[in-house]
């Protein structure tokens, strides 16, 4: 079972509030609070795209670029001994510090799978 759906380059998350008998979720990996619902997959869907497309939309009217989720730029706070530990390894394989760590990501993700 996915728990993620995306739509126009847009990641929302999918719950489920078994109080409320209700699918639930928002736009991930943007500030703007883009939130959607529905009482079963294919109307969570629908209210899904929906809103995204209201978020564009809005964005149009208004003028203004809408958020581009995941730009490929993110900062990670790790201990100074760390941080030491991976710029000396990065940097005996003749890599980059950015280099190291995406392909430590591509590792990690590819043995996920």
């Amino acid at each position: 079972m996915n728990n993620t759906m995306e739509y126009k380059g847009y990641v929302g998350s999918v719950e489920f509030s078994e109080e409320d008998g209700l699918f639930y979720g928002k736009v991930m990996g943007i500030r703007a609070l883009i939130s959607y619902e529905g009482t079963n997959a294919k109307e969570l869907v629908e209210d899904f795209h929906g809103a995204v497309e209201d978020y564009l939309s809005l964005c149009e009217a208004e003028n203004r670029e809408p958020e581009k989720a995941y730009k490929g730029s993110f900062n990670v706070r790790v201990s100074p001994e760390l941080h030491k530990q991976a710029v000396i390894c990065a940097a005996s394989r003749q890599m980059t510090l950015n280099g190291f760590v995406e392909n430590a990501m591509r590792q990690a993700l590819a043995a996920s799978n």
